[in-house]
């Protein structure tokens, strides 16, 4: 047994120590504390069906562990007898890591929204314009919300910096010329996250629309701050400055759904049976799987000297779909025009004059 008190067995060790053990005594206390509270919410939301509290569980275990074991400390260093220098370097810690565990909580708040609403705004059904505008408002606010606090955490550790605080008043005299180059060089940069806020709210675009800009089809794969990613037909991706979707024109196929109307040209002979290409089509197109039902058309929309346009219009339920019932269609009704009706082909047609009628034509009366 141990005869000597804790307090008295306390004040016999060196200072240092006496420190060291009052955080490991705090950081013990609030790792427990966070272990029993996130154990007890995690047994609640077993409970239901929903992931949401789930996601946010997992965003939120790791900052607000590391948070309560700050602040644990923070409370036990309150009970020290520190000169003004251990004070002092007290306060710059404390000045540094607050703000920065306080940002890193904002933050995975702000990620865990943005994944409950993802996981609510399901873009795979067919009907998804409404999903595919609350993913693209949510994400785009969120990574705003995401550079504001960085900016501000980076702000609020700089001015726990006594020397920082003085370099900064010292240099605003003379930060006029240094401000407007510095504003220059950031033009673009500003240009484009103030266009990502006006896209927010304005949706000229959403995650998945179809769209095609620079003479490049694709559709909208993420949208960040200052740029949006397009992924093209072909794999590739387009890098596009989010100010040029506000600035240039540009084809949006799915701003108000994400029905298609594909279409399929033609150019055949100005003989061609037409009734009975339009009877064909007809024939074929109720029982294509892309075909969605809502419109289809066969009409001649145009006409020249050796041929005429014909023009078939189906709809599909979005903008790949629609792409491969095109195909489908392009390759039914060229089989059809090969096989049964090869002379709607085009064909260039001249006049040939009997040998007697060009030789009395050019003799002069």
């Amino acid at each position: 047994m141990i005869d000597v008190p804790l307090p008295a067995m306390f004040d016999n060790l060196p200072v240092t120590v006496r420190h060291l053990i009052d955080v490991a005594i705090a950081a013990g206390l609030a790792v427990v504390l966070h272990g029993g509270l996130f154990r007890l919410m995690q047994r609640l939301t077993a409970r239901s069906q929903s992931r949401s509290d789930k996601i946010v569980l997992r965003r939120l275990k790791q900052p607000i562990g590391w948070l309560l074991v700050a602040l644990a400390v923070g409370i036990a260093r309150r009970g020290w007898r520190l000169n003004q220098d251990s004070v002092d370097i007290w306060h710059l810690i404390e000045g540094l890591m607050l703000p920065l565990l306080i940002g890193w909580t904002l933050i995975a708040i702000l990620r865990a929204l943005r994944e409950v609403v993802e996981l609510h705004a399901d873009i795979s059904v067919e009907d998804n314009l409404e999903a595919r505008r609350r993913r693209t408002r949510t994400g785009i606010l969120v990574r705003i919300g995401i550079f504001l606090i960085v900016l501000v955490t980076v702000a609020m550790m700089l001015l726990s910096l006594p020397s920082v605080r003085s370099i900064g008043v010292s240099l605003l005299a003379s930060a006029g010329l240094a401000g407007l180059a510095v504003g220059a060089a950031a033009q673009p940069a500003l240009k484009n996250l103030i266009a990502g806020i006006q896209m927010a709210f304005t949706e000229p675009i959403r995650i998945d629309d179809a769209v095609i800009i620079a003479d490049e089809w694709g559709w909208i794969e993420d949208i960040r701050l200052t740029y949006v990613v397009v992924k093209l037909w072909d794999e590739r991706r387009l890098i596009v400055p989010v100010s040029k979707f506000l600035e240039e024109p540009f084809q949006n196929w799915t701003r108000k759904g994400a029905g298609l109307l594909g279409s399929v040209f033609f150019y055949l002979d100005p003989t061609a049976d037409v009734d009975r290409l339009r009877a064909y089509f007809e024939s074929f197109i109720a029982d294509e799987p892309l075909f969605d039902g809502r419109g289809k058309v066969v009409q001649v929309t145009d006409m020249t000297a050796d041929a005429i346009e014909l023009r078939i219009l189906a709809t599909a339920s979005n903008s790949p779909r629609t792409f491969d019932l095109r195909c489908a269609i392009r390759e039914k009704m060229l089989a059809f025009i090969r096989d049964e009706m090869p002379e709607a082909l085009p064909r260039h047609r001249a006049l040939v004059e009997p040998e007697g009628a060009l030789r009395t034509s050019m003799t002069p009366t």
